[in-house]
């Protein structure tokens, strides 16, 4: 699997909302024909300027996405509560969709898209998207203080996260946070730390030498091993013995070690 990824930061004025560009280059025969995508909490607005994508979905669905979407080949990787400051559509209706550029953007989507694929650099692309975002950026409505440190929370405790905890500790209704919540990111809380955590667990079943299901399972806090496989089956479709390999070298290519 000879593929060339590379990643990127974000200008100083978009580091609140965008955690990375990356790019990911490779001959067609070194690329897999099928991938598995392991959600991770965070929008991504995706340019690929090769082959057309095909979404396989869990029902068995075979749908060609657009060049480029909402979903990422440049990718710009948003912070799970990063995206909302730039559309008007509410987080929840895209969940788990690639929406097009003309839909989120209008006209000016679909001139971003064309400027992004006719580019002749990485670094003249990341300019260009750069500079929509801050002109899209300009006058748009702050993400809720109690959100972002939510979020926050949930990413520094690898997803080991009380809703009820959390909760007391700042003072706010349950029910209340979880509305803001869903409302920003199109997850609830309870929700983003189930991925966090097993994208966690993913990261250590690649970079670290594992002998035991078991361990792992305690080593991030499941239950026990059952309860480890069934979550992990509900991210990925798959077993953890299955997924090992290709699948989980793809899905974390840009956290390996």
């Amino acid at each position: 699997m000879e593929l060339n990824p590379k990643t990127y930061e974000p200008t100083i004025e978009l580091t609140e909302f965008v955690k990375r560009y990356w790019t990911l280059d490779g001959e067609k025969e070194n690329i897999p024909l099928k991938n598995t995508i392991v959600p991770d909490g965070t929008m991504k607005l995706i340019f690929h300027y090769g082959d057309t994508y095909k979404h396989h979905s869990q029902n068995g669905e075979i749908t060609i996405l657009p060049k480029c979407f909402l979903i990422g080949q440049l990718t710009v990787q948003f912070k799970p509560n990063g995206f909302l400051p730039f559309t008007s559509i509410p987080i929840k209706e895209m969940k788990n969709t690639a929406v097009p550029l003309e839909v989120l953007f209008g006209e000016d989507g679909t001139k971003l898209g064309n400027q992004i694929l006719n580019a002749n650099s990485t670094s003249e692309r990341i300019q260009i998207i750069e500079s929509f975002l801050c002109r899209e950026l300009a006058d748009k409505r702050r993400i809720d203080s109690i959100v972002k440190s939510t979020v926050e929370t949930i990413f520094n405790t690898n997803g080991q996260f009380s809703v009820n905890e959390f909760s007391k500790n700042n003072n706010i209704n349950r029910r209340q946070l979880a509305r803001k919540f869903s409302s920003a990111i199109g997850l609830s809380p309870k929700q983003l730390a189930k991925t966090i955590r097993i994208q966690t667990t993913l990261k250590v079943l690649l970079n670290e030498e594992i002998t035991s299901l078991t361990d792992l399972a305690y080593k991030n806090e499941y239950f026990d091993q059952a309860h480890f496989i069934k979550e992990f089956k509900e991210f990925t479709g798959l077993t953890p013995k299955v997924f090992f390999g290709d699948d989980l070298k793809m899905s974390l290519i840009f956290d390996k070690k």
